[in-house]
């Protein structure tokens, strides 16, 4: 796969990019001995040597400049984020003690043992190592990691720019008059909204007729200003299956067609001259979503070098019929409460029966297997 190139994008903007720069912490951190808990800051060894009242030196603030502790005897009201204050070692929690007239008396059950809610400094993380390193996906806690690091800007992988494109005089938009013989044009709304749910917002979307002529001219210019084509239909080889051919005019390197899998078989993968990746995925429903989900995310994902996560694993909830190729079935989790990584098959009427996939989560890939697969057989999981 070619790397797509990196760039550097205001903090706030990079949630759910993939991350192309090991991101250092600015100090330690965190970067003093922090009150973990609303409380009172003592000397641990005054509580050792039996005092078990204290009077009130002050009240700390989390950003205030912290004050040292005067003498054994006393305490400073410290809230939660504060700097520990010099001379104290331990905080007891607002639940452990009275407080009355500015004297305090502890209770019972209270201890004041050295380091009790406190986060020693340095204890996450020291400057020079990485905490976080390229290929990871930037969720909301390394976002927030990357703030702690003191950046306004991280370096992430530039997105893909694609092109979801469909074909056939047989489709017709939603919201337009539609004639018996025609049907919705649907794939292609399916498969944007698949790439969006992913993360891959830079989209567009294109429906060519079956003309061989105007299909490579428009396929020219979709490939010049793209970095990947994912084209839904027109890969097979019917009378007017018109891809291929135009792709190959194109200068489109041909790597596979066919694959040893139902359903899908005539998906078609090719490189273009500049290192565009096209994708022909075939354009039954059902093939098309399988694909999508299969290889050309996956593809996208080494792209951007994110870190490859292996796949997931669930067990047939019930037996199913045996394979001579590989195939992948739409499931339905069953609740993690009852029965965690247990999936039920629902088993479309074809490649078509794109209703059969709504209220699914994923599918598994069954590898051939002719005599069948029993209740409870382990297979990957892929979720749409």
């Amino acid at each position: 796969m070619a790397t797509l190139p990196a760039e550097s994008v205001r903090l706030q903007a990079a949630a759910g990019r993939v991350l192309r720069q090991e991101v250092m912490a600015e100090r330690d951190n965190p970067p003093f001995d922090r009150v973990c808990m609303d409380g009172v800051a003592v000397a641990s060894s005054a509580f050792a040597a039996g005092r078990r009242s204290f009077r009130i030196q002050g009240t700390l603030a989390a950003g205030a400049v912290p004050t040292a502790l005067e003498a054994e005897d006393a305490a400073i009201e410290a809230m939660t984020g504060a700097v520990l204050p010099p001379g104290t070692d331990c905080v007891i929690p607002v639940e452990e003690y009275d407080l009355r007239d500015g004297v305090l008396t502890l209770k019972p059950e209270a201890t004041a043992e050295p380091w009790r809610n406190v986060q020693r400094r340095g204890s996450d993380s020291a400057p020079g190592v990485p905490m976080l390193v390229p290929g990871m996906r930037l969720g909301a806690a390394e976002v927030a990691v990357v703030a702690s690091a003191g950046l306004p800007e991280v370096l992430v992988s530039r997105l893909p720019r694609i092109a979801v494109i469909s074909t056939g005089d047989e489709l017709v938009e939603p919201g337009e008059p539609i004639a018996d013989h025609q049907v919705r044009r649907s794939n292609a709304h399916a498969v944007v909204a698949a790439l969006k749910l992913h993360g891959f917002g830079e989209t567009r979307d294109a429906h060519l007729r079956d003309d061989a002529a105007l299909m490579q001219q428009r396929i020219g210019e979709l490939l010049a200003g793209n970095d990947v084509l994912v084209l839904s239909g027109g890969v097979s080889k019917g009378k007017f299956d018109f891809v291929p051919a135009a792709l190959k005019a194109l200068g489109v390197g041909e790597v596979f067609y066919q694959v040893a899998q139902r359903p899908g078989r005539p998906m078609w993968f090719g490189v273009g001259p500049q290192g565009q990746l096209v994708f022909g995925l075939p354009g039954n429903p059902v093939s098309t979503l399988v694909c999508l989900v299969r290889y050309v995310l996956p593809a996208l994902r080494a792209a951007m070098q994110e870190q490859r996560a292996p796949a997931g694993k669930v067990s047939l909830d019930g037996a199913l019929d045996g394979r001579k190729l590989t195939y992948f079935m739409p499931v339905v989790l069953q609740p993690a409460a009852a029965t965690p990584g247990v999936a039920t098959a629902r088993q479309p009427h074809g490649s078509g029966d794109f209703l059969a996939l709504a209220g699914t989560d994923g599918f598994v890939e069954l590898p051939p297997r002719p005599e069948g697969y029993p209740a409870g057989f382990t297979a990957d999981f892929y979720r749409w």
